[in-house]
């Protein structure tokens, strides 16, 4: 098939066959189609958009592009993926738990990208950390330890990784149907049973509001179940970091507290379990959610995903005493000093954005996509909204290589807060449930 003949097709408005969309990303992968054509294609479909069809075919021509992981193990393999936030480490809690509920949990991690972290990043804060394993040990590690977690492989939807070049630059990255092949395309790969969806909507997400992250969750969640992955969705608050920290050696840190449950984080607690509950329940492992939830639960509170959250970072080469020793292991910033509140009342609201920035500001996000990450760097005990706070209380704890970066992410900070009087309106951090039965 001519590649421009189904580039017409769509810039008419017409629905793309199976056929016609396989043959346009086998071209896409060998070559035969120029990054002008995948270019006008990808433009044609911002314009004209895709029926949940062409959708699912999209993404699973993307998927096939490459290599498909095949698992043979004695449950269910599931993954979890988020839409990116601010403060956002529950992958690292989350993977570990489900693991300790019987699933087995290849867990296909990203990069930071702009102001969002990556949970890829606050793992190579762990010294000697392998997130790249060959496929006999990724495999092994999955088997032995129920969980691993790691960056993308260059043979998991090569397509994919070309399109979204070729967006990057021409102005297609919004396009709800091409979000949602992109983000498939890479899960389904790994040869899941079942997944869920963490979609952030707010201030520190790429989805600001209610009805766009509503529109991407409700596509996610048909075209997931359309290829034959058994996915629900969860929306949840983004208006502030969901952790008190932000950052990767940090968030690494804060992951580890609470998985020994010194410091657990109420926001925190709630998406974990509440995305654990509704995986176990999707994979047949839970009689429901609520009672995936109390699985879940239990998991953290009887020390089993702690256990197997140290035994995965020994088996990828981190040091066997993880668990034991985190706090001596993890790198810290030469100057760790907290930032006090110009005037007392209670905070209003937070820019998730900023606060993702004053990170990049530090040194601890990228610029540049070969940007080296400094790991020590980043935000503590940031205050939540609903805080009452006294004129010079901290208001966070900036973690810096030096003075000036310090001052730089100080003055993002600031910004990022309003305080005020009263106290505002109760915010529940997750906002919506969008499951397979409501698409």
């Amino acid at each position: 098939m001519l590649p421009q003949e189904i580039i017409l097709k769509k810039r008419r408005g017409e629905g793309l066959t199976r056929a016609e969309i396989n043959s346009f990303i086998k071209g896409l992968t060998k070559g035969d189609v120029t990054d002008a054509q995948a270019a006008a294609l990808a433009m044609a479909i911002c314009f004209q958009g895709m029926e949940d069809d062409e959708r699912v075919a999209l993404t699973l021509a993307m998927r096939d592009s490459g290599h498909v992981m095949r698992w043979d193990m004695p449950g269910p393999v599931v993954d979890k993926h988020s839409t990116g936030g601010v403060g956002d480490n529950v992958s690292l809690m989350l993977a570990p738990a489900l693991a300790a509920c019987g699933v087995f949990v290849p867990m296909i991690s990203g990069r930071g990208l702009g102001h969002t972290g990556g949970t890829l990043d606050k793992l190579n804060a762990i010294p000697g950390y392998d997130a790249a394993p060959d496929p006999t040990r990724l495999t092994q590690v999955v088997r032995d330890v129920g969980c691993a977690i790691i960056g993308q492989t260059a043979d998991l939807a090569p397509a994919d990784k070309r399109l979204y070049a070729i967006r990057d630059v021409t102005g297609t990255v919004e396009s709800v149907d091409l979000i949602t092949a992109s983000i498939l395309s890479k899960k389904l790969a790994a040869g899941l049973d079942a997944l869920v969806l963490d979609v952030k909507c707010g201030s520190g997400a790429f989805m600001n509001n209610d009805a766009d992250a509503q529109r991407l969750a409700r596509a996610l969640v048909a075209v997931a179940n359309g290829a034959g992955c058994r996915t629900s969705a969860l929306i949840t608050d983004m208006d502030q970091a969901l952790a008190p920290a932000a950052g990767n050696a940090v968030e690494t840190a804060l992951a580890a507290r609470f998985l020994a449950g010194w410091e657990v984080d109420a926001r925190l607690w709630d998406v974990t379990v509440g995305l654990g509950g509704e995986l176990l329940d999707l994979c047949g492992v839970a009689n429901g959610a609520a009672d995936g939830r109390a699985r879940i639960a239990d998991a953290f509170e009887s020390g089993k995903a702690a256990e197997v959250f140290g035994r995965m970072v020994a088996a990828l080469g981190g040091p066997t005493d993880f668990m034991e020793r985190f706090e001596e292991i993890l790198p810290r910033a030469p100057i760790i000093r907290d930032l006090p509140c110009p005037h007392a009342g209670i905070v209003q609201s937070v820019n998730g954005r900023a606060v993702g920035n004053a990170v990049v500001e530090l040194g601890g996000g990228r610029r540049k996509p070969e940007d080296v990450l400094d790991m020590s760097v980043g935000l503590t005990d940031l205050a939540a909204i609903g805080a009452a706070l006294d004129k010079g209380a901290p208001l966070a704890r900036i973690h810096a290589a030096d003075d000036a970066s310090w001052n730089r992410a100080a003055a993002r900070v600031l910004d990022a807060y309003v305080i005020g009087e009263g106290a505002p309106e109760h915010s529940d951090p997750i906002r919506a449930r969008i499951g397979p039965e409501d698409v």
